[in-house]
């Protein structure tokens, strides 16, 4: 079969509204199509009418190669004829600069240079990375340009500490708001400790932002505004991981209701209603020993998964003969989605 051009497909139609809270999160092991899901969400949803921001905060950024097109690391507008919006958070970057506008002591606190680096054997805290790019999406959150923010979460262990930030970053506050209160006059110096000249404007910082961490708390965990995608692929580790990292955001009370199982051997048309099977050349089972063995790992696969997530909407991708990129083959993934 020969496959056709890419372009045969962009006229399939993108869904006339999205069926999505407003912070929709996509996570999983490494590799398993991350960004062209999150991707393929903002498409639909800012062609749908609503104000889109796509947003990665995984160190290795691909939405820019997944958009075929630079991707700044401030919200930028894609089309100046549809709401979608893209960033590539570069923490590295960011922290110890005014771009986040941080609360009062946050840099500092966080930075390579700060005094509890200096403990830290001159290293920056821990999960510094994930607090900026934490910090940026409380700001975003509380951005009016936009209806929807679709976020590209980093691999597994990074997502887990960024998720876990809010708990770990309000216990350590109240530690030190508890410490300044209480040894006030014994480290009259804690305002120059977080690099302010006013002790007050520290401490008012960091109530500041004990407050919209507990904001942000409130979000990931209300199943009505948030929704944790886990993607998966046939593939028995794979499972195995996103069985994990279920387990994980479960305890830490974060609504996952969508898995999405992605690069499954079948044909478009079995994912999309009154799609050609000739648009892309699909496995041959009945003559290919090699892609029939590999059915048969991707079913038993797929039965562990269909075990594993029993009770929450399961949506399968197919494996595709070319690369996801550009919006032609985006608008295809978004269809498999709907």
């Amino acid at each position: 079969m020969e496959e056709l051009e890419v372009e045969a497909v962009d006229t399939i139609d993108l869904p006339a509204t999205v069926d999505a809270a407003d912070y929709v999160l996509y996570g999983g092991k490494g590799g398993v199509g991350k960004t062209t899901m999150a991707a393929a969400t903002a498409v639909a949803s800012a062609h749908a009418g609503t104000a889109t921001l796509v947003v990665s905060t995984d160190p290795a950024h691909s939405l820019a190669d997944t958009f075929e097109r630079d991707i700044p690391a401030e919200p930028t507008q894609l089309d100046e004829d549809v709401p979608l919006f893209a960033a590539e958070i570069d923490p590295e970057a960011a922290l110890g600069s005014d771009a986040v506008d941080p609360p009062p002591g946050l840099t500092q606190l966080l930075g390579d240079e700060s005094p509890i680096g200096d403990l830290l054997g001159g290293e920056a805290m821990p999960g510094a990375d994930e607090a900026v790019a934490m910090q940026q999406l409380l700001t975003y959150l509380d951005d009016d340009r936009f209806d929807r923010v679709v976020v590209d979460t980093a691999p597994t262990g990074h997502t887990l500490r960024l998720l876990s930030l809010p708990e770990l970053m309000d216990t350590m506050i109240g530690r030190m708001l508890t410490l300044r209160d209480r040894f006030q006059e014994v480290l009259g110096g804690f305002g120059d400790l977080l690099g302010e000249t006013d002790d007050q404007d520290a401490g008012a910082g960091l109530q500041e932002m004990r407050v919209r961490i507990e904001r942000l708390r409130a979000i990931l965990r209300d199943p009505d505004r948030t929704d944790f995608r886990i993607v998966v692929v046939p593939e028995t580790m794979s499972v195995e991981e996103s069985g994990r990292l279920l387990a994980r955001l479960e305890e830490a009370e974060i609504p996952v209701s969508t898995i999405v199982v992605n690069r499954v051997m079948e044909p478009l048309s079995s994912t999309i209603e009154g799609a050609d099977p000739d648009w892309f050349i699909a496995p041959d089972i009945e003559d290919c020993a090699f892609c029939r063995h590999r059915w048969e790992v991707q079913r038993e696969a797929l039965g562990a998964a269909q075990d594993l997530f029993r009770g929450r909407t399961v949506k399968r991708v197919p494996l595709f003969s070319t690369d996801v990129r550009g919006e032609a083959m985006l608008r295809v993934v978004a269809a498999c989605l709907d």
